[in-house]
């Protein structure tokens, strides 16, 4: 990771909101985890004249994703937001996803 890219998954950030309880933080890794196969999959099946249906699924994501500071996968679906029906940025958001869940993963010890 470059000075000033967002991080995969900053945990300082996941920190203010879960207080370090690895319970807490487990239970939003798997709400993450159904956001991100829910939208990606929505954004995948939105119809070519259906704009505001990607953007939804994007939007929902991104900010299901930055809530508990994935702020790459955060970052990917603001630009995928914006780009309705781009395959090269639902690419974007789905290798932003595989990035957070292995660092998901790493976090719990898995």
């Amino acid at each position: 990771m470059s000075e000033g890219e967002p991080k995969v998954l900053d945990r300082a950030h996941l920190a203010q909101y879960s207080g370090c309880d690895a319970a807490l933080e487990a239970e939003l890794f798997a709400l993450l985890e159904g956001q991100i196969e829910a939208c990606t999959q929505r954004m995948a099946q939105a119809a070519p004249g259906d704009a505001q249906a990607w953007r939804d699924a994007a939007h929902t994501l991104k900010g299901a994703a930055r809530g508990v500071g994935a702020m790459q996968l955060g970052e990917a679906c603001a630009a995928a937001e914006a780009r309705p029906h781009d395959a090269g940025a639902l690419e974007a958001v789905r290798t932003a996803a595989k990035a957070v869940r292995d660092a998901m993963r790493h976090a719990r010890g898995a």
